[in-house]
């Protein structure tokens, strides 16, 4: 069995680090809208509250959800636009949460960058581990289920904010944004 699993590093580092190269260049392209769009807005998103980020990522999950069901779609965005918008509300509801409350609304575009770039490496350090684990069992998965498990993170989202933010067993708001940053680009990489 030794001989079999020995047999298979290669193919196994070769795939990881494909995953690696495809992992960077999804994150790439959402930072690349998210500093555009900070130079167009500003970091106006610093006004929201966990659950209203919560609710942003919901509304373009559940419209997914919806294209996916009805198999058309009568707005522009696509489905890939949709999941890039996940990956930076994720990224943002993370920097929300680092952020004292006293914090000043508008940031410095290179330290919002910087931020940006530190939540993300902690995704996707949680994302090589698991696929350790895992096998990169989420390239067999269906698109309709990153969709679904979006949708479930949130909602565990929202009951831990019910719980005043406490948990008495399972991982906090942080873990729940870093997988749904994690589906979201898996979703991509596969589209």
């Amino acid at each position: 069995m030794s001989g079999n699993l020995i047999s298979r590093i290669p193919f196994m580092i070769h795939t990881m680090s494909n995953t690696n190269q495809q992992y960077d260049s999804v994150i790439a392209s959402c930072k690349d809208i998210f500093l555009k769009k900070a130079r167009d807005y500003g970091t106006a998103w610093r006004v929201l509250r966990t659950i209203s980020i919560v609710d942003q990522v919901f509304i373009k999950a559940q419209r997914i959800r919806t294209i996916q069901e009805k198999k058309q779609q009568r707005v522009a965005d696509d489905i890939t636009a949709e999941f890039k918008g996940i990956i930076n509300y994720a990224v943002i509801g993370l920097i929300q949460l680092e952020l004292p409350a006293d914090s000043p609304e508008e940031l410095d575009p290179e330290n919002v960058s910087s931020m940006y770039d530190r939540h993300v490496a902690v995704a996707k350090k949680v994302m090589e581990d698991k696929n350790h684990d895992y096998g990169e069992a989420w390239r067999s998965m269906s698109q309709e289920s990153f969709a679904d498990l979006i949708l479930m993170k949130l909602q565990r989202i929202r009951q831990i904010l019910a719980n005043d933010g406490k948990t008495v067993i399972s991982e906090g708001i942080d873990a729940n944004y870093h997988d749904i940053i994690n589906y979201s680009v898996f979703a991509l990489i596969l589209m």
